[in-house]
């Protein structure tokens, strides 16, 4: 548990960014497979898109459509490790990436020197409806 939770449950509306649509919705499956980064730095101590402070030893994550929070399961294609992460930001904004996790998450999914892995992100629903009773989040 990160301790610092101050965001909100948010969908959101459709948006674009560099000319590219999104439509964030409330999903029952999600799979997606594809490219992760990681953020660290630059956006460390800014808000995310739902409110929260982001923090680079935190297991978060940002992406494009997912609700926030939500929580997804992240496998590293290329080595098997895998992790759970909240997702409580928007991003990335690039057609080659589907996710940003956290250093933290990078790292432990073996890839933060690298920079990027080959992924499988999971929404986990059950987890998800968990996170928000116990942080009293009505949808």
């Amino acid at each position: 548990d990160d301790g610092n939770y101050i965001g909100k449950y948010k969908v959101g509306n459709q948006y674009e960014i560099a000319g590219v649509e999104y439509q964030p919705q409330q999903y029952d499956n999600f799979e997606e497979v594809g490219v992760a980064s990681w953020y660290g730095d630059d956006f460390h101590g800014k808000k995310t898109a739902n409110g929260e402070i982001y923090h680079m030893g935190d297991m978060t994550a940002a992406h494009p459509t997912l609700p926030l929070p939500s929580m997804v399961r992240i496998t590293n294609l290329g080595n098997g490790k895998f992790v759970k992460v909240r997702v409580n930001d928007r991003g990335p904004f690039s057609k080659k990436r589907i996710v940003d996790v956290s250093e933290k998450a990078a790292r432990e999914l073996g890839f933060k020197d690298k920079g990027t892995a080959n992924v499988k992100l999971e929404y986990l629903k059950e987890d998800t409806e968990r996170l928000l009773r116990d942080l009293k989040i009505d949808k």
